[in-house]
């Protein structure tokens, strides 16, 4: 097995580097020990706890707009000593705001749950410097999330969709890297973005290869020979150089292939198929644990191959398939209806 080679971490490095400045660049409507507090966090969030670029990204932005709302709601630039004043009637408020001024109209339960995630994060870090307290934040219950389980497509509309790529795109090159993308995703069991960021020193070439996740943790996944084909096949055609450390997948003009521009295609593929709204990328993934489980493979090695940190997030698939052999009984048992 290639072991990953030094210019990937360094590839993430920069980009973590370039996310990090965008955070420290942000202005915080706040006295400067508050400032400070907030840039030793992110140090922490950044160096200790290891924390991806877009939670990062995510938590700067939702603490910076916590403190812009705190500018407004204390009529002052807010010091250390006002968040030990803080109520949770003031966080209720804060976060009322934010439910009402999302992009789309009203944000979701689920982003409101980020958003308090975030606040309690910041508020435990200062409250183990022995700044501030986080009781009251503690008190606060996080939204009610709505249960969902994952929309999987079946394995004969997963092949349709990799199969509907080749006529999609007069380039044979696109066609070839549009399919190896889908198949990577469905063979693998990806994110789309484990997959985008992949290098060229990166390409498998043997039957498993090492993927670095969420929070950076690596995990060891099974490449079929279909994958590797595909893939393969995409290379020969591509009329761009794939330097070792340069991205695996580019686009027409040999940069790297953003997530937006799969998702884009697959949007179109789902169109000409009939397909539900659910087949996104991420579809492909739970389609891989999904058929995985189906076909009698057991939740440990699933959460290992998808790369979840606890198996309660894996189990979410067992509800998937009952909920498939259900629907099969009560087509075919001839008692059911009754």
């Amino acid at each position: 097995m290639t072991p990953r080679p030094r210019h990937t971490a360094a590839s993430r490095g920069k980009k973590l580097a370039a996310a990090t400045h965008n955070t420290q660049a942000r202005s915080i409507d706040a006295d400067k020990d508050v400032a400070a507090a907030v840039h030793a966090w992110r140090r922490y969030l950044r160096a200790e706890r290891r924390v991806s670029v877009h939670t990062l990204a995510a938590y700067d932005h939702d603490v910076t707009a916590f403190f812009t709302f705190l500018k407004e709601h204390l009529g002052k630039l807010a010091r250390l000593n006002d968040l030990n004043g803080l109520r949770p009637a003031d966080f209720r408020a804060y976060l009322a705001q934010r439910r009402d001024t999302g992009r789309d109209g009203l944000l979701s339960s689920r982003s409101l749950a980020r958003i308090l995630s975030g606040l309690r994060s910041f508020f435990r870090f200062l409250e183990r410097q022995g700044d501030v307290s986080s009781a009251a934040l503690n008190a606060m219950r996080s939204p009610k999330l709505p249960h969902s389980i994952p929309k999987a497509l079946n394995p004969q509309q997963a092949e349709q969709s990799i199969a509907e790529v080749h006529d999609m795109d007069k380039r044979p090159w696109i066609q070839a890297r549009d399919a190896a993308i889908l198949t990577f995703l469905y063979g693998c069991g990806l994110r789309i973005s484990e997959a985008l960021e992949l290098n060229g020193a990166d390409r498998p070439t043997r039957d498993t290869m090492r993927i670095k996740g969420k929070g950076n943790k690596t995990r060891l996944v099974p490449v079929l020979p279909v994958v590797r084909q595909a893939i393969d096949h995409y290379v020969k055609l591509c009329p761009h150089a794939l330097a070792a450390d340069g991205p695996l997948f580019v686009g027409v003009r040999g940069g790297r292939l953003h997530p937006r521009q799969v998702q884009t295609l697959m949007q179109q593929v789902r169109s000409r198929l009939g397909l539900p709204d659910s087949a996104t990328p991420h579809a492909l993934r739970h389609s891989f644990a999904t058929h995985l489980l189906s076909n009698g493979g057991d939740l440990r090695t699933i959460q290992e191959l998808l790369g979840h940190a606890n198996l309660s997030t894996t189990q979410i698939y067992t509800e998937v398939d009952s909920t498939k052999l259900l629907a099969v009984y009560e087509q075919a048992h001839p008692r059911a209806e009754k």
